[in-house]
């Protein structure tokens, strides 16, 4: 029988937060489609109306916290799989940091896009 390899270490934060971020990018992905895709058509999406959703508190910080979840998710398992694949030393470091600076970057420039989505601005 194959045995198990990950390199997440089970019960660890990282392995823990894997798990709670997927929950929660379900549920609000599943938002997200009844919202945009079954309640409103897709030719009915307009910057007015997406000002306006963007303008409601509950609304901004649910899509903000999906951009901060799906940005952890996305490079917490690409780095994860990179050291599944046989990344270490220095070149394990360097992606690391990497990943961290283009993750503060695309969190950065999301919240830039989505203040400016509002009519606070």
């Amino acid at each position: 029988m194959a045995e198990h390899y990950s390199s997440f270490q089970r019960g660890g934060t990282r392995w823990l937060l894997q798990r709670v971020t997927a929950v929660f990018l379900i549920g609000v992905l599943a938002f997200h489609f009844f919202l945009l895709h079954f309640v409103n058509h897709a030719s009915e999406i307009t910057f007015m109306g997406t000002q306006a959703r963007m303008s409601q508190f509950g609304y901004f910080a649910t899509m903000w916290l999906f951009l901060v979840t799906a940005t952890f998710h996305g490079v917490n398992g690409v780095y994860n799989a990179l050291i599944n694949q046989g990344l270490e030393g220095t070149r394990k470091n360097a992606v690391k940091w990497l990943l961290v600076l283009a993750s503060l970057l695309l969190i950065a420039q999301g919240t830039r896009v989505a203040i400016a989505m509002t009519n606070l601005v």
